[in-house]
């Protein structure tokens, strides 16, 4: 039996017998089914052994013989438990990594995919793309690129349901562009996209919108990386709080979610100043019950949830948020908006979130094995499986539907306007709301069609990024059987 080294940098690994170590009678039907390559197996092995030990429900998972399981990605997914909608297993775990931390290789823009509705109402023909957002400096800015802009042809073919995230990921692609008309939308010219290795700014905007009397931060906030807590995050904080706003409007509509830590800074950033002062909790967590019953017992409380930080160097002391939403609003963006909510209050402006009150960490070989003669074959492999649901301080979890908005508003894009200005219709209804008077817009010319959005997305990794990550500092310590 091979030896676990208990090392995570967030919680322990449990020693546990492994299962299937008794030598056992191997029925007649067994013995005529094939078993997978050893290399299979060993991977299947590890995926059984760690999920076991941390998944919050382990105590759910079917038993399967690992013998027999021939892609380690599939029989991951058969362990899932029905309502785990976010666990991921990948076997390039090296770039999923670097993707968390805002490093990818990436054309630089987020897309909302469409299609053409027919009389019935029902989508038909092929896709086009939205341009969503657009990163300075990267080959979708270089090529001109802007929020509203239309594609309409990859590699010179259709965009389909089959081929329309290669626009999302890949080394280079061939586009073009849409030109929207009173008749329709037709080709302009075509361009060559090479993809980048870029390491990503989650802070995309920040302004401040002197009206009426008031002073109104904008800040349009992409991913939570704690790496810029100090740098950028921190610069837009400052700026905050030098020029004294009175107001804040988070923009979180496009914002997947992150790490603990970095929604805990930003938190604690605008939350009352009382409320983080007292370091009163954002949230607390609910591991599955060998874990919960061990923090308790032995009294390890910073495993059981996250406090309020007061030791952040701006404290903007706000009593009310308002947060523009979307349906790609989660994880540590709704941790913030219901982490928040107990202490201040936060309107939300836009579409109902995602849904997602859960939260995971990565699992490598090199911290399940001491020896890396044992992994050396899958290094590479990595799991993100769900540990923990989280709660308010009142208690407020398991929203799989998402938070409903306050004031619900289309994120219109086609035509669009560009994020920060005052006509964008979720910003003008927040400001509105701000300063009781309403923002004159022109009457928007009818489209000579009708359209859905059938998906959106900036990355391969989009549905990971959905999740929220653990960054608690764990013990060298091992729950005793």
């Amino acid at each position: 039996m091979k030896t676990i080294r208990h090392w995570l940098p967030l919680i322990l690994f449990a020693a546990f017998i492994l299962a299937g170590c008794e030598k056992k009678p191997i029925p007649e039907e067994e013995e005529e089914q094939e078993q997978a390559p050893v290399l299979i197996q060993k991977i299947n092995g590890f995926i059984k052994d760690a999920m076991t030990d941390v998944y919050l429900w382990y105590d759910k998972m079917p038993a399967i013989d690992i013998r027999y399981e021939t892609d380690p990605k599939v029989y991951y997914d058969k362990l899932l438990y029905e309502e785990d909608r976010w666990s991921y297993i990948t076997d390039d775990i090296t770039a999923f990594e670097g993707s968390l931390q805002g490093v990818e290789k990436t054309y630089g823009y987020s897309l909302a995919f469409g299609r053409f509705v027919d009389g019935t109402g029902s989508p038909t023909g092929n896709y086009f793309a939205i341009v969503e957002y657009v990163y300075p400096n990267t080959p979708a800015s270089q090529a001109g690129f802007a929020r509203g802009d239309l594609i309409i042809n990859l590699n010179g073919a259709n965009i389909t349901d089959i081929n329309y995230r290669q626009l999302l990921s890949g080394t280079s692609i061939s586009v073009t562009k849409g030109i929207l008309t009173s008749q329709g939308i037709s080709a302009g010219t075509t361009v060559l996209l090479v993809a980048e290795e870029l390491n990503l700014d989650p802070v995309l905007m920040y302004k401040i919108i002197e009206r009426e009397g008031r002073k109104i931060g904008y800040l349009v906030y992409l991913q939570y990386i704690s790496s810029y807590n100090s740098t950028s995050l921190n610069l837009a904080l400052q700026y905050f709080k030098i020029n004294q706003i009175t107001d804040l409007v988070l923009d979180l509509r496009y914002n997947g979610g992150g790490s603990t830590t970095a929604a805990q800074y930003l938190t604690s950033s605008i939350a009352p100043q009382t409320t983080v002062d007292n370091s009163s909790t954002l949230v607390t967590f609910q591991w599955n019950d060998k874990y919960q019953a061990y923090w308790i017992a032995n009294n390890i409380l910073e495993q059981t949830g996250v406090k309020f930080d007061p030791t952040v160097p701006v404290k903007l002391g706000l009593s009310k948020l308002y947060v523009l939403t979307g349906n790609g609003t989660a994880s540590a963006s709704e941790l913030t908006i219901c982490g928040l909510e107990p202490y201040m209050d936060v309107v939300t402006v836009g579409d109902t979130t995602y849904g997602k009150y859960t939260a995971s960490i990565t699992i490598k070989p090199e911290d399940w094995y001491t020896n890396v003669a044992e992994y050396s074959d899958f290094k590479n492999w990595g799991l993100q499986p769900i540990v923990i649901k989280y709660a308010n301080a009142e208690g407020v979890t398991s929203f799989k539907d998402g938070f409903a908005p306050d004031f619900r508003v289309y994120d219109e894009l086609m035509p669009a306007i560009q994020l920060g200005e005052l006509t964008e219709p979720l910003l003008k209804k927040a400001v509105e709301e701000i300063t009781g008077v309403a923002i004159p817009v022109l009457k928007r010319a009818r489209l000579p069609f009708e359209y859905v959005i059938v998906d959106r997305g900036f990355s391969k990794f989009d549905k990971q990024k959905r999740n929220l990550f653990l960054e608690i500092p764990g013990h060298s310590r091992q729950i005793p059987d």
